[in-house]
């Protein structure tokens, strides 16, 4: 069956940014980097998942930074990518910021993109980091990050609600054989007569002995 493309677009995230980015204006407290929108996209047999981040006002990113995607069902290895500057790395648990307890499913992959380049400050998209998988079905999960403050370098740790792909439903059990055409025997009724023609001429072969 050909699935047709669907995109995923978190308005509740974006209206979520939206709101920590207003707050920032008079709140000592920043949001750290935050996913504003995720997408799917049908490519070669599986499903690109491309998540958009973003760096709030007044927060920074420089090497050592991260971000984690947890329970990212049905990931392709080797098929992941990431803007100039950011590599990425996989694990079944965290990594996970002080303070935060994110539900990690140990049996699945969870994935962390890193910064490696120079300071990055002021509000900003970071671009488009993407992840394949066998599944395009979206279920609910978590991302954190770790990003420091630009007024006193202190760590920003955030946890907000993402989607991830998650298993589809299983195939359902094969059917049973139809029933077959009227006035066809079933098989039953074939083995029984199998076994009655013998039978039958055997009792003839009798009478014609009897004569």
């Amino acid at each position: 069956m050909t699935r047709t493309p669907r995109t995923v677009r978190l308005f509740a995230l974006a209206l979520a940014l939206a709101l920590a980015l207003a707050a920032a204006a008079t709140a000592p407290a920043r949001a750290g980097l935050l996913p504003v929108s995720v997408t799917i996209t049908p490519e070669a047999g599986n499903f690109r998942w491309t998540y958009a981040i973003v760096l709030p006002t007044d927060v920074k990113v420089q090497s050592g930074d991260y971000f984690t995607v947890y329970d990212f069902g049905g990931l392709v290895a080797g098929a992941v990518a990431a803007p100039d500057g950011w590599t990425y790395s996989t694990s079944k648990l965290g990594p996970t910021p002080d303070r935060l307890n994110p539900q990690d499913d140990p049996a699945i992959d969870n994935v962390t993109w890193t910064y490696h380049g120079p300071a990055l400050t002021g509000q900003l998209g970071l671009g488009n980091f993407m992840a394949n998988s066998t599944s395009g079905q979206a279920g609910p999960s978590f991302f954190t990050g770790q990003s420091p403050r630009e007024v006193d370098g202190a760590f920003d740790r955030n946890i907000t609600e993402t989607v991830v792909p998650v298993p589809g439903p299983l195939s359902p059990p094969p059917l049973p054989p139809p029933p077959p055409p009227s006035g066809v025997p079933e098989p039953a009724t074939l083995l029984l007569a199998g076994l009655g023609l013998p039978l039958v001429a055997a009792a003839r072969r009798l009478r014609r002995t009897a004569r």
